[in-house]
């Protein structure tokens, strides 16, 4: 069964996330606080992360930096409700990953983003 880590600060999102990706199949974990995520995380436990971006503390970026250092292997697809500014989407190219999911997603868009990722896409 694929493992999907989600953190987001807002709880419904990630309630709804859980909700809609656990009926697709998936095994899902989720956390509101990245710090709590970072700590409870698991080299290579996790298929893929979906991490928002703008959270407070630490961002979404930092998130995915510091669980590297654990999981070099480790894959992402990152969130934002807002446009991702040219900044963002840099880093994104910079840390290998080019997934990125705009909010509000629907749960077939959600779940074809990750099915891509997973593929290597």
């Amino acid at each position: 069964m694929t493992k999907i880590l989600v953190v987001d600060d807002e709880k419904d999102i990630t309630l709804v996330f859980k909700s809609g990706l656990e009926r697709k199949g998936f095994e899902v974990d989720v956390f509101n606080d990245p710090a709590e995520a970072l700590s409870h995380f698991r080299p290579r436990h996790y298929d893929l992360l979906l991490l928002d971006i703008r959270m407070p503390r630490m961002s979404g970026f930092d998130l995915f930096r510091e669980i590297l250092k654990k999981d070099g292997k480790a894959r992402a697809c990152f969130i934002s409700a807002f446009e991702f500014h040219q900044e963002e989407l840099r880093m994104l190219a910079a840390e290998g990953r080019q997934c990125y999911v705009k909010k509000p997603v629907t749960l077939k868009e959600l779940v074809m983003k990750i099915d891509e990722q997973l593929a290597g896409g």
